[in-house]
């Protein structure tokens, strides 16, 4: 399959508009593009390649007229596109959690486990974008040990919440610099200047709902529902990129500089690992990049299987769009994209 036909559901938002940004980069070959977003975006008129396209309401005969329709927006919307597009023969790739657990969707990261592809039944699921830098940095170690148990702590950017949220904190900044009060909108407390403790509601368990999508997208992903994950995760005054200071217990030792080599090979992957001059990953350094960065790389004192590490992603690219479009690409390549196929 040499070009598509594709709709971008959700393209005025922060990821939908990094998705056309990096489609441009990648000249990722779309034959026919069809912007869709809400009622308040009609009207508008978004650059592709230079050339202006018009947003528009997306209905059954556009979905059915496209090749892929990616879904960028909210659960509802997902799960009235997703299964509307995959009853037309339109490949739904989809970034919400609606089918992330479903057991016929398969859930991808293209590095880490693009062979699940090859089931599809014409919905794809991306995962959390905490969870895709985690896999991608467990599947190669995994290639040479067995992973006992990964904690993983989590300081994600406001963006992975959205524009709004992006708005809301640098608005409260100015007005904290200004000595003026804030009224939080978007998150329970103040962002600028604090941190949160709690990334979408809490379950019975203690755990937010966003951790656990960590414990179980991780497990899916790498196919082992018996592995032991913990998650805690934080929303930080960051505008863009995702941190995580991940712990992981292997059944055997291994030496940090073992680990290196290993993730050095690995597409995807850059290995930013020299403390001593200061060199380490940073959402800053993160932010407009593909790879998913890892430093801090070292034993673990406390555990003589123990490795951790420090790994930093752009959220809105290989968190999320760049994911989306890798998962096109790919099909496309091993042409599993028309329904013929599925079906």
């Amino acid at each position: 399959m040499d070009s598509c036909k594709i709709a971008v559901i959700g393209a005025t938002g922060a990821v939908g508009q990094v998705f056309l940004k990096i489609a441009e980069e990648r000249n990722f070959p779309i034959s026919e593009l069809r912007l869709c977003a809400s009622e308040r975006s009609l009207g508008k008129k978004l650059k592709f390649n230079g050339e202006e396209i018009p947003v528009e309401l997306y209905d059954e005969n556009l979905i059915q007229d496209v090749d892929f329709a990616f879904i960028s927006a909210n659960g509802d919307i997902s799960r009235e596109v997703a299964p509307m597009a995959a009853a037309n023969g339109t490949v739904a790739i989809d970034d919400s959690s609606a089918f992330r657990m479903e057991e016929t969707v398969p859930l991808v990261v293209p590095e880490v486990n693009a062979s699940d592809l090859l089931s599809h039944r014409g919905i794809v699921s991306i995962p959390n974008c905490s969870t895709t830098p985690l896999v991608m940095t467990i599947k190669p170690l995994m290639s040479h040990l067995k992973v006992k148990r990964i904690i993983a702590d989590t300081f994600q950017s406001v963006t992975g919440t959205g524009t709004a949220a992006l708005q809301e904190m640098q608005e409260q900044s100015n007005l904290i610099l200004k000595d003026q009060p804030v009224v939080p909108s978007t998150y329970p407390h103040q962002i600028a200047f604090n941190v949160l403790p709690h990334i979408e509601p809490f379950q019975e368990n203690g755990y937010t709902r966003e951790e656990m999508k960590m414990v179980n997208e991780t497990r899916k992903i790498l196919h082992d529902d018996s592995l032991m994950v913990s998650a805690t995760c934080v929303r930080v005054p960051v505008a863009v990129s995702h941190s995580e200071s991940i712990h992981i217990e292997f059944d055997r030792p291994i030496t940090p500089d073992q680990v290196r080599e290993i993730l050095s090979s690995e597409p995807g992957i850059k290995v930013v690992d020299d403390p001593f001059a200061d060199v380490y990953p940073m959402p800053i350094d993160a932010a407009g990049m593909d790879e998913v960065l890892v430093g801090r790389i070292r034993k673990d004192v406390s555990h003589p299987n123990g490795i951790v590490l420090w790994v930093v992603c752009d959220n809105l690219r290989k968190g999320a769009a760049l994911n989306a479009i890798q998962i096109a690409e790919e099909m496309m390549e091993n042409n599993i994209v028309h329904h013929e196929y599925w079906r």
